[in-house]
């Protein structure tokens, strides 16, 4: 009776290490049987990244319960909670949607002309006189008005400058970072999000990250600066 209490003992012991131990998940990504390359692949529980190669596969170390996410900036985010199934099933497949394609504003105005009335009988009607003089001034029959495209381009491209100047650690945050991240994880009521955000972008390393895009330091960051804004906040209402 000893012996098999024991052997139960070191049977269970095993199991519970091994299941402990961080195992090698290997997998592919796919988008309607499509390989998607560079996705990338989170461990949030052991905050450990990597990347899909060309191929839509990776390899990374998990245990049980952790949870890993699978980020790509045109595509839905995934969310993935790894069981023991998962790890001795290896080689898994995992699918993401594609986000519809966004079109960019098109504005219609209402052009107003001015009103022609009819000739009268009493009209004379100027004929233009030819531009050819014989001599070559330089221009461009019906050519386009090079000035004008000039001045188009610039236009756009100080509105392209102009939007990229705007993006801010609040719009990086609003754009990258699922959104259940901030209740389930921050543990932030809805209406704590919008001044925590502000919060954040308040401090220097908000720009550095704006910079980096890396999901993962967004990510650890935010978690980082949640406990200053608690504790602030429980400053204030002491």
């Amino acid at each position: 009776m000893r012996v098999k209490l024991l052997t139960t003992i070191s049977i269970f012991t095993y199991q519970l290490g091994i299941s402990q131990t961080e195992k090698l998940l290997n997998g592919k990504v796919l988008s309607q049987n499509i390989s998607i390359p560079n996705v990338e692949v989170i461990n949030k529980t052991a905050k450990t990244s990597t990347r899909t190669n060309e191929l839509g596969e990776f390899s990374i170390l998990v245990r049980p319960k952790d949870s890993l996410i699978f980020f790509s900036k045109d595509y839905f985010f995934k969310r993935l909670r790894v069981s023991l199934e998962i790890i001795n099933q290896n080689n898994i497949i995992v699918s993401m949607t594609l986000k519809p394609e966004e079109l960019d504003e098109v504005v219609i105005k209402n052009i107003k002309f001015p009103h022609v009335g009819p000739a009268d009988e009493n009209s004379i009607i100027v004929p233009r006189p030819p531009l050819s003089t014989g001599v070559y001034d330089g221009t461009i029959a019906n050519g386009a008005d090079l000035m004008a495209i000039f001045s188009l381009f610039r236009k756009k491209d100080k509105k392209a400058r102009y939007k990229f100047q705007e993006l801010d650690f609040k719009k990086l945050a609003e754009a990258t970072v699922p959104l259940d991240f901030f209740t389930n994880d921050l543990k932030l009521n809805p209406d704590e999000k919008e001044l925590f955000l502000q919060f954040c972008d308040a401090d220097p390393k908000a720009k550095i990250l704006v910079e980096q895009k890396n999901l993962l330091y967004t990510m650890d960051f935010l978690h980082t600066k949640s406990k200053e804004f608690k504790m602030l906040n429980s400053g204030i209402k002491n």
